[in-house]
């Protein structure tokens, strides 16, 4: 389109999940009851984690930093989903939008890594649980994640800037109740083909590698447990990966239907539908998995409850004698 047909936005609008009126309170009711499941229940992760020093491993340092990027995923879309809902107002900034998106790319890949650093972690454990301590050192561990961070941010800072070269014609209804990248760019006026390149090539590296190295680690870890004698130390060996394999196996299911639903066969009310399960589902399920099916977090969830009911118990009998 010419120069002169095209204008420097400074605004998108949200259309969320349903524009009829008396879905609205449901909605809200049903988000807000979720997120902060999805908070909370990471947040107790964190804390027994930190406070039991039998969990002082690399499994739960992978897992604690798994609940803290989930909680700022969750929180990088539903506060504003929310706040529309309750202000009526379905007005992001341009500003406010590029910032959801960036955060939005940045940890949904810093969790896809998470999970297979995670994996890694217990190919080291089953396949060579002699050398774990020494292989999983704590320096290790932590370059491990650091490189999650760079590696995911600067992935995201590359598509946000590419984002930021396109024109758009007017200010955008997006059929979402986030800024995803995908609708923001369908409505530019200017040739997306590059962005479009960049960004499937990126969604095969950064998704299919990580793939990749879950279902090698994961095929090594099989072969070692069929190489175990005894059913018991069979069933020890899985056991320790059962929580991490129905996490893996919640979160590529999630991600296979936003994309899926993403393709122009499909409305974008089916997109945003398979985003929720996405965004806030899968987060909030992530600790009430691995509290069920752990018992080392069980047992520290226990620890850490019943520590704060003996605390609540001395400030109550020091408040009435």
């Amino acid at each position: 389109m010419g120069a002169g047909n095209v204008t420097q936005i400074s605004k998108f609008i949200l259309l969320g999940l349903s524009k009829e009126p008396e879905m609205q309170a449901l909605i809200f009711g049903l988000f807000l009851s979720m997120y902060l499941i999805a908070v909370f229940g990471n947040l107790i992760i964190i804390l027994a984690v930190i406070s039991d020093s039998h969990l002082h491993t690399p499994m739960y340092f992978f897992l604690s930093n798994l609940s803290f990027v989930d909680i700022c995923f969750t929180t990088t879309t539903i506060p504003k989903m929310l706040v529309t809902i309750w202000t009526e107002s379905k007005v992001i900034t341009f500003a406010g939008c590029i910032s959801q998106m960036y955060f939005y790319i940045h940890l949904a890949v810093l969790d896809d890594f998470l999970l297979t650093v995670m994996a890694y972690d217990r190919l080291v454990a089953i396949c060579h649980p002699l050398h774990y301590t020494v292989i999983m050192s704590a320096r290790l561990c932590g370059l491990l994640v650091l490189v999650c961070w760079v590696i995911s941010a600067l992935h995201s800072l590359l598509e946000i800037l590419m984002v930021l070269q396109l024109s758009f014609c007017k200010d955008l209804e997006i059929p979402h109740f986030f800024c995803e990248i995908k609708q923001v760019i369908r409505f530019s006026c200017s040739n997306t083909s590059l962005n479009d390149t960049v960004m499937y090539a990126a969604a095969m590296l950064l998704a299919g590698a990580p793939l990749a190295g879950i279902i090698y680690s994961y095929l090594k870890v099989i072969s070692a447990i069929c190489g175990i004698s005894s059913s018991q130390g069979k069933y020890k060996a899985f056991s320790t990966c059962a929580s991490h394999l129905s996490v893996v196996s919640l979160y590529y299911c999630t991600s296979l239907g936003v994309y899926l639903s993403s393709a122009p066969t499909y409305s974008s009310h089916s997109s945003a539908t398979a985003s929720v399960m996405y965004t806030l589902v899968t987060p909030m399920l992530n600790p009430i998995i691995y509290s069920l099916r752990n018992k080392d977090i069980k047992g520290a969830l226990k620890r850490v409850l019943c520590m704060e009911g003996v605390k609540t118990q001395i400030v109550l009998g020091m408040k009435w004698p």
